[in-house]
């Protein structure tokens, strides 16, 4: 065992560092020796950050330190650069904003409205659950927070209709709440992490400095909507394929279940009240007018107020710090690959791929390409997103394409990968279950991916230009 533990955490680590080194000198002998360390430290951050072999909190403090023993930085400053970001911290307030959602009731009312929609029969929840997905991220914005809410609602509800453990209706519904859930995500910059990260980087990199709460839902909503009808149309008729005609006549018959109306927090309606006006505030004004983070910072305030006492230190303990760490050392690996040149290095390396006559459809595809193969490294979409983005942009600059329609490009196929169950919290946790079969998972995730992806070049060719 101690052998094995060995082999697996400094031999093979060892090996795979050695022939990092060896490939990088080799491949990228015209790069100058601070871009060959960037690129090193990429490779051992996807590494790190892919293979998990050390908890991620400690990983991300370990890029920070490479950061400064490759001498990539003159001094620790620049090295946590990436915790400045603002994106980091509107993160933070938006979830501790969610769970101050959770915590006064809003989980019920959507329960409540779900429930009484199963009145309609299995059928009437099977249409009425993507459509609520979709939308949802508007008012909750953690996409594991969703599902947490949903799946003991969908397990009732396959038990009271009388279906089995891995009926029809629950695999269906377990697909909306896992990988539906998780792309629905983007339709809004604060529907979650990953959006705010990828709006940010939108004004870092100066693509869209003044882009509204309403001007990325216009970007994003159409095509995501169009891609997930899709998609959802597939995986119905893809799982009835192996349901019995009993079960799909069961589903068309009306329900009779009621649900005890619950009297909500005194304070509900004051609470949501506020979130919408927050929400109102993002639409109605630009960023130069009203920073994006103060809104939710004044929320989280006036959350913690006694009248309240929805955030308290426990709160704020109980956050996700791992997480926090991670994108924080993504942050400053993703500004260090531009600053030093090693983004725009690596895109004329990729520009070489693409003939100088190529048509603009044509370049687009093979960007599409190049992101799909390295979002396949990630894990968490976040560190693909600040990885990937920066070689991206410098791609667009030197071919000629649309920054705007590159970013937003990157956007959709990062945030719609998911033809492996780890490749989000939500379709991991979906799988996890046990109601999919490998065979049906990796289809789904496949034709998922792919419809997402030429969705994004379409959008990117004809609609974002």
């Amino acid at each position: 065992m101690k052998s094995y533990l060995w082999n697996r955490q400094i031999i093979i680590p060892g090996l795979i560092l050695a022939l990092a080194l060896l490939s990088i000198q080799t491949l990228f002998s015209e790069f100058t020796n601070v871009q060959k360390l960037t690129i090193l430290l990429l490779a051992i951050a996807v590494y790190l950050w892919t293979l998990a072999p050390i908890p991620t909190g400690t990983s991300s403090i370990l890029i920070l330190a490479l950061i400064l023993i490759f001498g990539l930085v003159d001094d620790i400053d620049d090295a946590v650069v990436g915790f400045l970001s603002p994106a980091l911290y509107f993160i933070l307030m938006v979830s501790l904003i969610s769970h101050a959602l959770v915590k006064v009731g809003i989980d019920r009312l959507i329960a409540r409205f779900i429930i009484n929609t199963s009145k309609k029969g299995a059928m009437g929840v099977v249409i009425t659950l993507p459509v609520v997905i979709l939308l949802l991220p508007i008012l909750l914005p953690s996409a594991v927070a969703r599902f947490k809410i949903f799946l003991p609602l969908i397990d009732r509800m396959n038990e009271y209709f009388g279906f089995e453990e891995k009926s029809l209706f629950r695999r269906f519904c377990m697909f909306v709440i896992g990988m539906m859930n998780q792309n629905s995500t983007m339709v809004i910059f604060t529907g979650g992490g990953f959006p705010i990260l990828a709006a940010q980087l939108l004004k870092d990199y100066k693509v869209s400095e003044d882009m509204s709460w309403m001007g990325w839902f216009l970007h994003i909503a159409p095509p995501l909507w169009i891609g997930m009808t899709i998609v959802a149309l597939f995986v119905w008729n893809f799982l009835k394929l192996d349901s019995n005609e009993d079960e799909l006549e069961r589903m068309t018959k009306m329900g009779s279940e009621s649900i005890k109306k619950e009297e909500m927090p005194h304070n509900f309606w004051g609470v949501l009240g506020l979130f919408l006006i927050m929400i109102v505030v993002w639409i109605l004004f630009d960023e130069d007018t009203v920073p994006l983070v103060l809104p939710p910072m004044i929320l989280v305030v006036i959350y913690s107020l006694p009248k309240f006492n929805l955030i308290t230190n426990q709160t704020i303990r109980n956050y996700d710090w791992e997480n926090f760490l991670l994108l924080g050392s993504s942050f400053s690996v993703g500004i260090l690959m531009e600053t030093n040149g090693t983004a725009g290095a690596l895109a004329r390396e990729l520009i070489y791929f693409v003939p100088n006559d190529g048509s603009v459809a044509f370049k687009v595809i093979v960007i599409a390409i190049f992101i799909f193969c390295l979002r396949f490294l990630f894990i968490v979409p976040s560190s693909a997103m600040v990885v990937i983005f920066p070689i991206a942009i410098s791609y667009a600059d030197q071919v000629g394409l649309s920054k705007e329609g590159l970013s937003f490009l990157v956007v959709m196929i990062i945030g719609g990968v998911m033809v492996l169950p780890i490749h989000s919290p939500t379709a991991f946790f979906a799988y996890s279950t046990g109601v999919f079969t490998k065979k049906e998972q990796y289809t789904i995730g496949v034709f998922s991916s792919f419809i997402i992806t030429a969705l994004g070049i379409l959008s990117a060719i004809f609609y974002w230009d």
